[in-house]
């Protein structure tokens, strides 16, 4: 019995240091990805499932922000893949020269536009749209110029372009959508703007807390009501300008000292398991559409009759033009 109790002693004793020799991929994202109630929970357990390895994900804010501290940390960081950039940010992103291709096949995606990226591979997509509460504001506005026309007590949250994905693409979005009156556009939503918050999940807290009317953030987010609290109260504008399309995607940092772990990871996540849980949990439409078809109420969202966007390169040149418009409606 004492020799059974030893070695069961021993053994319980070996557990950590054999889990600490398994391989470590480490994941920057954003902050809403790895919540609890989103995707990231369900990736980790499915990946680590297959790879013998640990998934460390770390939270680092948007994806402007995720750019951001990749630049700061240069070849030193810890990243060995980054999820959360999009196509605003992607050229900015392969200026640095720390992404290594990903060398993965892209002929499975299911996107409104064609893809080809040697550095970038997508993971979802959406339109950004204003949500709304429709017991609140029975009538939205129905474009850019119906927001500005309307009574200033009408307010809207957005997010900080310098750090936020949607907020950028609310900048690109106004400026493919009006070229050269973008800046005329924005002096006028100025009035509306209750506040710029640095993310979404804290606008969208906001606007959920009744602080809002109207909040930036996707055609899809009503989904998540709709689905997961039986809330068929919130609903996305559809506007007459059409609406700006993201595609989110993942990179392999050049100077991963695991790079056949983030090939991997890479692969696993145009999977069923991974790409299933997108609908249900980032509240995005999949890069690859699952055996089973979209969830029970993405039928009810609006889908726009025009999609805008602009070529990952010709949005990085249009940027910092847009930042200043924006900044300088603002700041009157």
């Amino acid at each position: 019995m004492r020799i059974q109790v030893i070695a069961a002693a021993l053994a319980a004793s070996a557990l950590p240091a054999l889990a600490d020799e398994r391989p470590e991929l480490t994941v920057y994202t954003y902050e809403s990805f790895v919540a609890e109630w989103g995707p990231g929970p369900i990736v980790k357990d499915a990946f680590e499932a297959r790879c013998g390895c640990a998934l460390n994900f770390v939270a680092a804010g948007d994806g402007a922000a995720l750019l951001a501290r990749l630049r700061l940390e240069g070849d030193r960081t810890d990243a060995d893949v980054v999820l959360g950039l999009d196509t605003n940010l992607t050229a900015a992103a392969a200026e640095t020269g720390l992404f290594a291709p990903h060398g993965r096949d892209d002929s499975v995606l299911d996107l409104p536009v064609g893809w080809e990226d040697p550095l970038f591979l997508p993971y979802d997509w959406g339109y950004f749209a204003f949500v709304y509460d429709k017991t609140r504001l029975p009538e939205p506005p129905a474009s850019f110029e119906d927001l500005i026309a309307a009574p200033e007590d009408l307010k809207i949250v957005i997010q900080d372009p310098r750090s936020s994905t949607p907020g950028l693409g609310l900048l690109l979005w106004v400026k493919a959508a009006y070229g050269d009156r973008a800046p005329e556009i924005w002096e006028g939503l100025a009035p509306h703007i209750l506040t710029v918050t640095k993310g979404w999940t804290e606008s969208y807290g906001m606007f959920i807390d009744g602080e809002a009317d109207m909040v930036l953030s996707y055609t899809t987010s009503p989904a998540y009501h709709l689905i997961a609290e039986e809330d068929y109260t919130k609903a996305a504008a559809r506007f007459d300008e059409g609406h700006y399309l993201q595609i989110e995607v993942a990179g392999i940092v050049a100077s991963s000292d695991q790079p056949e772990l983030a090939q991997q990871f890479l692969d696993f996540m145009l999977t069923e398991p991974f790409q299933s849980a997108i609908p249900t949990t980032n509240w995005m439409y999949p890069a690859v559409t699952p055996a089973n078809g979209l969830p029970a109420g993405y039928e009810t969202l609006i889908r726009p009759e025009t999609a805008l966007i602009f070529p990952a390169g010709e949005a990085a040149e249009v940027r910092d033009e847009a930042l200043a418009e924006w900044r300088d409606a603002l700041s009157r």
